[in-house]
């Protein structure tokens, strides 16, 4: 009963991938190469400001 369930479940799962639009290499590496740069940009801001607030913090204290 329950090795039926598991069977008829990934079934299922199986004919939803199937239907689902998947990206073209193009696709897939200009969106990589996005998220890449978000990282690259936000983690540059991320240090700068780290950088200032406590360069500013030294200062004060």
């Amino acid at each position: 009963m329950f090795i039926v369930k598991v069977v008829g479940f990934i079934n299922e799962v199986g004919l939803e991938l199937k239907k689902s639009a998947w990206p073209t290499r193009a696709e897939l590496q200009e969106s990589t190469l996005v998220v890449i740069m978000s990282v690259i940009v936000l983690g540059a801001f991320v240090g700068l400001s780290d950088l200032i607030l406590m360069r500013v913090l030294h200062l004060i204290l």
